[in-house]
């Protein structure tokens, strides 16, 4: 995954500026507004869809509480007809003439009574057995075909209240929902089919009122009612919605002739029922989230010609950037081919306008720079030349130092072996002395030979002046002593000290060096005397000497050879320092860092 990253990054880096903002404008700004725009167009879809889920819900749930009402007048009048005296008798009597039985039909009126009183029944039918009993459209006799009739098996099977979709007998009815509900009359040991017609009217009016598709349908699957009237009397399966009549209640997504439809299913058993109803509504999915989808569509266009401004208006924007930097970047390519006189002139306080500005100080800190680098080769030069000079002015005034180093060393033999000790060391030290100075070349050596090379000096000196005329001090730490220094820096230092310091001191004379590495990793070296000292106008000559390069034959020869090499060698500040009060002595020291460091 991050090596996939890396490689897009370097090909967006390898872009034009133009097509970066191209880009940039595409994942800034299209795609946060095409994802926020799908979101908020989802969000409305589902809300919209959530919204017209809950009413239908509700309104379901207010068909069934409707229903239920409706449903309760025939569940009641059933039950009083399974205690009806007049009805057992009239239905199970024995009637020997035409005129009993016409009687007895006239008397009996309840069926009547009740469909004039209750809106909720269309008629009453008692189905019975008994072959004495006129048919007057009320009481008819059961026939083999009407024993056939699944609502008539159910009903003599199953004790319960049965709602089936009945074929009407009386001129009251056509087809429509009914109670069935077998009527026993075991004193006559027979038993009769009660068929109740409810009005279907009260269904269809509610269903009118129903936003969505809504249907009634019997355990069957016949639907009773609906908002649709041409439904009725169908069955859920002839409308393409075989799997409606095998679903339980709850919410389904179903497709019916290819579109998707939000199906809602509310089961309602009434009270002593076997079976029962099943409301079931459905709605279109694409007829709710229609306008969802209009403002997506009105969202994208409006989207889509934003997007065209705003890539307009990029590259417009991209083509004045790109000028600038354009020009920009040619300046910069005649820099990289050596000409440092170009100067950029750039308008503007934006951030290629201070580019712009930067560019300018940044040629003109290089052509400093150059003069300076010049300036310093061209230092550097002369001192080396002056050097290879003094070395050859030194070299022509030693008469073949090998003899010089061999005589030496056969006078430290002899005076050794007549027992002068302290002579012989001298005469070691001396000799070691002048070979460092005549074999010294260029590289730097470590600060703890400096300081053995300043100890023998120091010795010599000292056995020159006698031991209580001067004394000396020589500090350096671990660190400090493994410091690389320019050869005859220290030394040097020391010799002016020695000799112009305390060349006017009778005895006590003392000179201290002191070396050690600061905080920040430099090599601190200090040597002081407590000398003669210099007035403050001969001080101040001698630090404007420091930096003189014309030659002089005084003794401030010394101090500024060793003040150039280490100006040349580490930088300016890393020069000699001096400081000195007339008549307690003078303090020169100097700092420097290790280059490899």
């Amino acid at each position: 995954m991050r090596a996939l990253a890396s490689r897009i990054i370097r090909s967006f880096n390898n872009l034009r500026l133009k097509n970066q903002l191209f880009i940039a404008f595409l994942i800034v700004v299209l795609v946060p507004v095409l994802i926020a725009g799908l979101f908020l167009t989802a969000a409305y879809r589902s809300n919209v869809l959530e919204q017209a889920t809950r009413q239908t819900t509700n309104n379901v749930d207010k068909i069934v509480t409707q229903v239920s009402d409706v449903l309760r007048v025939p569940i009641d009048l059933s039950d009083d007809y399974m205690i009806s005296e007049p009805l057992k008798e009239t239905v199970a009597g024995r009637y020997e003439t035409v005129y009993e039985a016409t009687k007895a039909l006239w008397d009996f009126t309840s069926f009547t009574d009740a469909s004039s009183l209750y809106r909720e029944v269309s008629g009453i039918r008692m189905y019975h057995s008994n072959e004495t009993l006129l048919n007057n459209g009320e009481f008819v006799l059961e026939t083999p075909e009407i024993q056939r009739q699944p609502w008539h098996r159910a009903a003599a099977e199953k004790d319960g209240i049965h709602w089936s979709y009945v074929s009407g007998e009386s001129v009251l009815s056509g087809r429509q929902l009914s109670l069935v509900r077998r009527i026993p009359f075991p004193e006559y040991r027979s038993s009769g089919i009660l068929v109740i017609e409810v009005n279907s009217d009260l269904f269809n009016a509610m269903l009118k009122q129903e936003p969505y598709d809504t249907v009634i349908a019997d355990a069957d699957g016949m639907i009773v009612a609906a908002r649709d009237s041409g439904w009725v009397g169908r069955n859920l399966r002839e409308l393409d919605m075989p799997d409606l009549a095998e679903l339980g209640a709850g919410t389904y997504e179903q497709q019916i002739d290819g579109a998707a439809y939000r199906v809602f299913i509310e089961d309602l058993l009434p009270r002593s029922s076997v079976s029962g109803l099943r409301i079931v509504s459905l709605f279109r999915v694409e007829s709710i989230v229609g306008e969802a989808n209009r403002v997506a569509l009105l969202g994208l266009g409006v989207l889509a010609a934003s997007m065209g401004v705003g890539l307009v208006l990029i590259w417009i924007v991209s083509s004045v950037l790109t000028r600038r930097t354009l020009v920009l970047y040619r300046n910069m390519s005649r820099i990289s081919k050596g000409d440092f006189n170009v100067y950029s002139d750039i308008q503007g306080t934006d951030e290629i306008g201070l580019l712009s500005r930067q560019f300018n100080l940044m040629v003109a800190n290089i052509r400093e720079l150059m003069a300076e680098v010049e300036e310093s080769h061209r230092q550097r030069v002369d001192m080396e030349l002056r050097q290879r000079d003094i070395k050859l002015k030194m070299m022509a005034s030693q008469i073949n130092p090998h003899f010089l180093f061999n005589a030496l060393e056969s006078i430290r033999m002899r005076i050794h072996m007549k027992g002068e000790k302290e002579i012989a060391s001298v005469v070691r030290m001396l000799g070691r002395l002048i070979r460092n100075n005549i074999e010294i070349g260029s590289r730097h050596i470590a600060l703890a030979e400096e300081l053995e090379i300043v100890r023998y000096y120091l010795e010599i000196q000292k056995f020159r002046y006698g031991g209580e005329r001067l004394a000396y001090e020589l500090v350096a730490g671990e660190a400090a002593a493994a410091m690389p220094v320019p050869p005859l820096i220290v030394q040097t230092l020391v010799e002016n000290a020695v000799v112009h310091g305390l060349e006017g001191i009778g005895e006590g004379g003392r000179v201290t060096v002191r070396a050690r590495l600061t905080e920040d990793g430099e090599l601190e070296v200090e040597v002081a005397d407590n000398g003669v000292g210099m007035a403050p106008e001969r001080l101040e000559q001698v630090r404007q000497a420091l930096d003189d390069e014309a030659e002089d034959k005084g003794h401030r020869i010394g101090l500024r050879n060793v003040h150039q090499r280490l100006a040349l060698g580490f930088g300016r500040e890393s020069g000699l320092t001096i400081e000195s009060k007339e008549g307690e002595g003078t303090r020169v020291f100097f700092r420097i860092r290790d280059k490899e460091g």
